[in-house]
């Protein structure tokens, strides 16, 4: 069987309204780099080293990352070799399935879960990447999922940023644990994983300043947060989410990096996807940290942040293409 076909049996196996989620999420990178390549494709009938350079500029310009679009390229090669194929529209499956590969990596994209007690799920990232409105729609998911949900507000050194927890809060229809501007974070954070006991909540979620620039003091009030939590739940936090804005392509890349390295980060939360060409970087971000893109952010409703899935995100991208080759294995049948 094509890969593009078992992609599209495993996905006619998952929520439609999450499928079309995707793919409307990820029009814009589908048009800047998959009518791209397709174009490329058509265009160029011979793969010859032409053919690799123009490909690689586009994988450049979606922000998959240099080192990944050499690697990508690399093994494209072998392929050809290998199976000697000579039209360049017979590497439009083996692209879609290398990408899916380099998406999956090795680690799971499962979110930890504590099956005895509460989960605690702890934000990080800079200010202005989405961090408050991505922790009101992950409540409304669990919350939606059954789940008693409790939320922190730790950041409390953000102008504003407890009131913006709080209007989330009652759009999820979930209660804020907070103190007033300036107190300790960590000091709330003791106060929210009481209420979360009391009240026998499933998931508190936690809010932490996004001060970059202050790196030092801000790594201490973290490993401040860290200990409190843990001292109150062992094995807490289960999740530690960064949050990254995928319109900022390679600087998001550069943020991770910098956070990911002291912070403990276990998975990542990408936002705004469904506002950039270059969805590229999430291909990028998986293969340069090695940490797991756990939720994609693809719009602006509620239920718009879905749990990352490899499949549908390379099915959203290649719809066209997938379409395009059922006709013509429909045509060929026909013939026969």
């Amino acid at each position: 069987m094509s890969f593009f076909k078992r992609l599209k049996e495993n996905i006619s196996n998952k929520t439609e309204s999450v499928t079309k989620q995707f793919r409307d999420g990820l029009e814009k990178t589908r048009k800047g780099f998959v009518e791209k390549v397709s174009d490329l494709m058509i265009r160029r009938k011979k793969i010859d080293e032409e053919f690799y350079e123009e490909l690689e500029e586009i994988l450049i310009g979606a922000d998959v990352g240099i080192n990944t679009v050499m690697k990508l390229i690399d093994e494209l090669r072998v392929e050809v070799k290998k199976q000697k194929i000579e039209n360049a529209m017979e590497l439009q499956p083996i692209l879609s399935q290398k990408l899916m590969e380099l998406l999956r990596g090795d680690n799971d994209n499962k979110m930890n879960v504590n099956t005895d007690g509460i989960t605690v799920i702890l934000f990080v990232g800079v200010n202005g990447v989405g961090k408050t409105t991505t922790i009101g729609k992950m409540a409304y998911h669990f919350k939606q999922e059954g789940k008693k949900v409790l939320l922190a507000a730790g950041d409390t050194f953000r102008a504003g940023a407890i009131e913006q927890l709080e209007v989330w809060g009652q759009r999820a229809g979930v209660d804020v644990i907070k103190q007033q501007a300036g107190s300790d974070p960590a000091a709330v954070m003791f106060d929210a994983i009481q209420a979360a006991k009391q009240r026998q909540a499933d998931v508190l979620i936690c809010d932490t300043a996004g001060r970059l620039q202050n790196k030092s003091n801000l790594m201490d009030e973290l490993n401040k947060i860290f200990r409190v939590i843990q001292r109150e739940i062992p094995g807490a936090p289960h999740e530690v989410l960064m949050v990254l804005d995928a319109t900022t392509g390679q600087n998001a890349l550069s943020q991770a990096k910098l956070f990911g390295e002291k912070s403990g980060v276990t998975g990542l939360v990408l936002t705004k996807l469904d506002g950039t060409a270059k969805g590229g970087i999430v291909v990028a971000i998986r293969q340069e940290l090695n940490i797991p893109v756990k939720w994609v952010g693809l719009g602006e409703k509620m239920e718009d942040l879905q749990p990352f899935d490899s499949e549908q995100f390379v099915h959203a991208l290649f719809a066209g293409m997938i379409q395009e080759s059922e006709s013509e294995e429909e045509s060929d049948e026909d013939s026969k």
